[in-house]
């Protein structure tokens, strides 16, 4: 019921009241800690039972579901997927699936005991725009597509990494977490800069070929906090993502999609611009959107017969999985920067502390365009190696070293 959990609750008491879906039963290891959220969803009201174990209450209503809505940590979703899908009941799967390469091949595995494919929830997907503007990138009206780029600037406080025993942590009980800006609160960004590079139709994701990257941080955390990383897909498109969570302000994301006839940029909620390389410039408005209400409808319309297939397969997840995966192993550690390097910034409204890197956002833009690294900057580490998915089976060594060499976390 904590946390994203909260969020996937109103959603679907709001499709409740308009008739398009019934909660028959929820649960959390600690229920009676929600009292105040059970009785503002009117759970007791809508006949809702309240469990303290999923197992006790997949036993005790799985004949009743028509799915699982799986929102918990990243490291329980495998074996709550396993449980719900032995049922034979198709799991709606908050994003990440997992961050273990071989973990996820095991839940696709997994996967084929329901009738209906689960649903990975990476809300940006289904928006209308991105699937019209993939359509028209794939009939090569911009023509060829050479390059995606993701910049991010997400400020998280330092309380933001003590939530839980897993925020900011690379392993859980010898399990692999990568709890980062990448693979877990910026992931929706991620997994659309594959969709913009995928191919041949529109449910398609660009394929990893070779990765390097470079991984730092400015909180005293297990894993990192910013993430510089370039990936070239199977096809030979070149993608470049640079995210952080050490800065403050407020917080941007941009998707830009370089073709050989125009360049779009893409910020999901905001704005969409596409400018062509003959001067002209076209804009595009965004339409209400709920990305989580409207991700639960189209999931529904699958589940119904009414669509052929979920937006996001586990099986459309390989990519992702696999560059969060390859960006560890390609980077080899985790680079602490110095108070030289780091500035506290105190947000007196907020009553919050952040920390920021100095320098972030033109070594920022200097990568982005110009695939100039850190390191060449005299950031204070080796560059990464140039990595492909036959290194996957590195992943383990390679975050317990990590994790060893972690600072000192209070």
């Amino acid at each position: 019921m904590g946390g994203f959990a909260g969020w996937h609750h109103n959603a679907v008491a709001r499709l409740e009241e308009q008739g398009e879906a019934r909660l028959i039963c929820t649960c959390d290891p600690q229920a009676a800690a929600f009292a105040a959220q059970q009785q503002s969803w009117h759970l007791a009201q809508r006949g809702v039972r309240v469990f303290e174990d999923y197992r006790a209450m997949l036993e005790a209503c799985h004949r009743e579901l028509d799915l699982v809505v799986v929102p918990t940590p990243i490291q329980l979703h495998s074996e709550m997927h396993a449980a719900v899908t032995a049922l034979g009941i198709p799991v709606y799967l908050e994003k990440p699936p997992t961050l273990d390469y071989a973990e996820l091949e095991q839940m696709i595995t997994n996967d084929r005991r329901s009738p209906k494919a689960s649903l990975v929830g990476f809300n940006f997907i289904i928006e209308p725009q991105r699937r019209a503007l993939k359509q028209r990138l794939l009939a090569g009206e911009f023509g060829a597509l050479r390059a995606a780029t993701l910049s991010a600037f997400w400020p998280r406080p330092a309380e933001y990494f003590q939530r839980n025993n897993w925020a900011g942590r690379l392993l859980l009980n010898d399990r692999v977490v990568l709890d980062s800006c990448f693979g877990n609160a910026l992931a929706h960004f991620v997994h659309n800069i594959l969709f913009w590079t995928g191919a041949p139709d529109l449910a398609s994701w660009g394929q990893i070929a070779a990765v390097r990257a470079e991984l730092y941080r400015a909180h005293a955390i297990e894993g990192a906090d910013t993430f510089f990383t370039e990936a070239d897909t199977t096809s030979g498109v070149t993608m470049r993502f640079a995210l952080s969570h050490a800065c403050s302000g407020a917080s941007t994301h941009v998707e830009t999609v370089l073709c050989d006839n125009a360049t779009i940029r893409y910020v999901v909620g905001g704005t969409i611009e596409i400018r062509w390389n003959d001067g002209r410039v076209d804009t595009m408005p965004f339409e209400n959107f709920d990305g989580l209400v409207e991700n639960h409808r189209d999931y529904y319309r699958y589940l119904r017969g009414e669509s052929p297939r979920p937006a996001t397969t586990l099986v459309d997840c390989r990519p992702f999985v696999t560059l969060n995966d390859l960006a560890h192993i390609s980077a080899g550690q985790i680079t602490m920067l110095g108070a030289d390097r780091v500035t506290a910034i105190r947000d007196e409204k907020e009553q919050k502390e952040y920390l920021a890197i100095a320098g972030l956002s033109s070594a920022v833009e200097r990568f982005i365009a110009r695939g100039e690294w850190p390191s060449a900057s005299g950031w204070p580490r080796p560059p990464g190696d140039v990595v492909t998915p036959a290194d996957l089976p590195r992943l383990y060594e390679t975050v317990r070293a990590m994790a060893a060499a972690r600072p000192q976390v209070p």
